[in-house]
């Protein structure tokens, strides 16, 4: 029987991060990915995928470029499920490429197969081939990440009722969507069919939606939403799903009213991968949707020698995270020193426009009893902008008062995953209002909305001496 070290189940970006740490301890690693081939679901149906169609379609509607040549402009006249599809090939191709010379070159050995625990320190691999492989280890990185949820009640058919997974397998451009869910992955999908023209409608049980997102920010979205044309159905339930005569779907919502289709994204919720996992073996304890939980600050299970990271624990599943969390798995199962973790990280949704926040919304500041000031700047308002066409968009920051820290940067619109990271460095730093008032940016850059914001925060805020000397 081979041992090692460690052994990574599922090859994402979380398992990828704890393996090549542990090979750079100098630790031998196997990764076990069920998959044909490696990158989890992040490369196959997630975030590559995702962000790869965004970008396809972006340049083939001339979306960036209407604000000067009008709605009617289009790059392509019209535009197939091929054109989306030939793009996401090459770029998953070139994923994989790049993944499989990192592990060559740091020693990490691979094999394909389903893994399940026999016990805390042995599995078992159910090759392509069928046969078994037995595999001991000391420690172990759960990193299988998540699948849709399909309830019964939907009736999926992978053509005109999808999930998340079968719409990036064989992408096609619809007639019109309906999106059930208004979670990350439902909105992106939403706003993205919605750049192309296709008349979406977007169904969310809640009465609000991305509730980790500071309100103005989602406020400013949903207004951009409602202008180009998308209906937004909050507080509206699916109570089930039927089809009609010529195949097209029919969401039939809790009060009656029905929602008629060509195509209906389910993307209510996902659920861990571990199903399979034989985790009763090992002791480990999924939750009712299949999650792990964990140590937050190690990434341990129950189990002190199996460790799981990634989207299969949780909140915030992000790539950027996941990627953290794996490699503070490793280290800390070795024993090697960790560097403190930043009190904030980014998010990034990568929806049709972009949204991107770090640190406290508007509403945690409140509600902390923090007093502040908040300074706001258009992308419309920058030199930049108006080269670009852009007629939305807004930077949002956040000040305390006594210390005139920056507290929170939350962005909508062009570019916003991108410039977030000005804002991570600042806040992470403990930096203040004076870094952008005195500092210069490029001109014209839309990175100029940061002192735009910053001085409209500064003309509110209560000055400490007088402008100029108080008429007797």
């Amino acid at each position: 029987m081979e041992h090692y070290n460690l052994v990574v189940i599922g090859s994402g970006p979380a398992g990828r991060r704890a393996a090549i740490q542990a090979a750079k301890l100098g630790k031998s690693v196997l990764v076990v990915e069920n998959r044909l081939r490696l990158g989890g679901v992040s490369v196959h149906t997630g975030t590559i995928p995702s962000k790869t169609l965004r970008e396809t379609v972006l340049n083939l509607s001339g979306w960036r470029e209407r604000g000067f040549y009008g709605l009617a402009y289009r790059v392509k006249k019209d535009i197939e499920g091929k054109d989306l599809g030939a793009r996401l090939r090459m770029t998953l191709d070139y994923e994989i490429e790049v993944l499989e010379h990192q592990f060559a070159r740091n020693g990490v050995r691979t094999f394909g197969g389903m893994a399940r625990f026999t016990d805390a320190n042995h599995i078992t691999v159910i090759d392509h081939a069928g046969e078994d492989h037995a595999f001991s280890f000391d420690f172990a990185v759960i990193a299988v990440g998540t699948a849709p949820y399909r309830p019964a009640n939907i009736p999926f058919n992978d053509h005109s009722v999808l999930d998340s997974d079968s719409l990036v397998t064989e992408p096609r451009v619809p007639r019109s969507l309906t999106v059930v869910g208004a979670g990350v992955i439902g909105m992106e999908y939403a706003t993205i069919f919605s750049a192309l023209d296709v008349p979406v409608t977007l169904i969310e049980p809640k009465e609000n939606y991305l509730d980790f997102i500071d309100r103005e920010i989602i406020e400013e979205f949903t207004h951009d939403l409602r202008k180009r044309g998308m209906t937004i159905r909050l507080g509206a339930k699916v109570d089930r799903v039927e089809l009609d005569e010529q195949g097209w779907a029919i969401a039939i919502l809790t009060d009656g009213r029905r929602v008629r289709s060509d195509m209906l994204l389910y993307a209510a919720g996902r659920v861990g991968a571990t199903a399979n996992l034989g985790l009763d073996a090992c002791g480990v304890v999924p939750d009712d949707r299949g999650r792990l939980k964990v140590d937050p600050a190690t990434f341990q299970t129950q189990i002190p020698n199996i460790y799981a990271a990634g989207d299969v624990i949780g909140f915030p599943s992000l790539a950027s995270t996941s990627m953290e969390q794996g490699r503070i798995a490793a280290l800390h199962a070795f024993g090697a020193a960790m560097p403190p973790a930043p009190q904030f990280f980014p998010y990034g949704i990568y929806a049709v426009p972009e949204i991107s926040t770090i640190g406290l919304t508007e509403q945690q500041v409140r509600a902390a009893g923090t007093p502040y000031e908040c300074g706001v700047a258009r992308f419309r308002e920058t030199s930049r902008g108006h080269i670009m066409g852009l007629q939305s968009g807004m930077m949002k920051m956040i000040f305390a008062l006594d210390t005139r820290k920056l507290l929170g940067v939350h962005i909508v619109g062009e570019g916003a995953t991108e410039l977030i990271h000005i804002g991570q460095a600042v806040l992470n730093l403990g930096g203040t209002l004076d870094y952008f008032v005195e500092n210069t940016f490029n001109y014209p850059t839309l990175a100029e909305a940061y002192k735009i914001a910053a001085l409209d925060a500064w003309n509110r805020m209560p000055r400490t001496t007088p402008i100029a000397p108080l008429a007797e």
